[in-house]
């Protein structure tokens, strides 16, 4: 199994005293003592990273001096962020004039935090070649991760929004040891290959004819607890989705049976209640616009409720497209108050954990180019 190949490869490492810090290596992308910088050098050899303008290279130890190689070569450096919990991309800003001392800051994780900004699905990246770790991998180009298969996610959703092509080479930098016979049966469809495999004793052309994922392959690999703990995930389901794909989670279907949950019915009723865009006028688009869930029609007697501001709201969206995104997130409210002309929402939820959760949910939430505002309004109605 991979779980078996990992396993040997860990434990070789720290066995023959090539385990470098972080330690254990167990459960990471493992660091290496002789030569992790040395076969990083190996990309200044290679056509497909000089003529590179943009590099995304994961933040792990052992690619360390890869992004540094990248920055003293003035090409842009995409870094994803730690689980993808802030976004997708930090793109590393070194300050002007940087010496080589201040880059080695830059590349390592303290200076990713320091000298960055994020980008998002809608930055409009190009990315040129990736670099990603790996446990193991074959000559064949078949590669296994640490099993949480973030870097197979990074580059689906590259792919999702266009930053990388189909002849986008993937690169990746290991220890000699982790370069091993490797079953193509235990691949999956979302598992990544490479084109080229940089020991410090080799540059290995994989000529890997297996096709990358071509996007995330939402039914297999998917769930909504997922989808909680990476908000840009979110968003991007939702942008596809709104292009008519699939994108079915692997509980979908169960958590679709349970029809009779107040979430459902609430969802229910809010999608009945939808009035199609053809009926507002341009007019009333601009206007204060309070829709009431009829399952609620003791609402302003309650003094449980806790009210959701929504900020950021770009002028060209529909009150019905926000209430759809609701319905998409799992959050929709007792009551929607839609204020369009000044780009915000407030919305009714019937307790504070509710509330919060919503908030939880939507967090991340990009309509139309603009990432959402999300939070608890400051001054809750009674």
């Amino acid at each position: 199994s991979k779980w078996d190949v990992r396993e040997k490869v860990w434990g070789y490492l720290e066995a023959s005293g090539l385990a470098d810090f972080p330690r254990p290596v167990h459960h990471r992308i493992p660091n290496f003592k002789g030569g992790a910088s040395h076969a990083a050098t190996r990309l200044l050899g290679l056509q497909e990273f000089k003529a590179a303008n943009t590099v995304k290279i994961n933040p792990d130890a052992p690619q360390k001096n890869a992004r540094f190689l990248t920055l003293e070569a003035r090409k842009t450096l995409l870094v994803p962020t730690p689980r993808l919990r802030t976004g997708l991309f930090n793109k590393i800003v070194p300050p002007s004039g940087a010496t080589k001392e201040i880059l080695r800051i830059c590349a390592t994780s303290q200076g990713i935090k320091e000298y960055s900004v994020p980008v998002g699905l809608d930055g409009k990246a190009r990315v040129d070649l990736v670099v990603v770790g790996s446990v193991a991998v074959s000559e064949k180009g078949w590669r296994i991760g640490k099993g949480e298969g973030y870097a197979d996610m990074e580059y689906a959703m590259m792919v999702s929004m266009g930053a990388v092509q189909e002849d986008t080479p993937v690169i990746t930098i290991v220890h000699d040891c982790q370069v091993v016979d490797i079953a193509e049966e235990l691949l999956d469809d979302h598992d990544l290959t490479v084109d080229y495999i940089l020991t410090p004793t080799r540059t290995i052309k994989t000529n890997c004819k297996r096709p990358k994922p071509q996007g995330i392959i939402w039914h297999k690999a998917k769930s909504y607890e997922m989808l909680g703990k990476i908000p840009i995930l979110k968003s991007l389901r939702y942008r596809e989705k709104q292009t008519g794909k699939d994108v079915a989670l692997q509980d979908e279907h169960s958590d679709l049976a349970n029809v009779n949950t107040p979430v459902a019915l609430n969802e229910k009723a809010m999608a009945e209640n939808t009035r199609p865009l053809t009926a507002m006028s341009s007019a009333q688009i601009g206007q204060h616009y309070v829709e009431n869930d009829s399952l609620s029609p003791k609402l302003e007697g309650s003094d449980m409720i806790t009210t959701v501001y929504v900020g950021n709201i770009p002028p060209s969206v529909r009150v019905s497209e926000l209430k759809c995104a609701l319905r998409d997130f799992h959050a929709t409210p007792l009551r929607l108050n839609w204020q369009g002309a000044q780009h915000r929402a407030f919305l009714d939820y019937k307790d504070k954990a509710t509330a919060e959760s919503a908030v939880s949910s939507l967090k991340g939430l990009s309509l139309r180019g603009n990432t959402l505002q999300v939070e608890l309004a400051k001054n809750q109605r009674n």
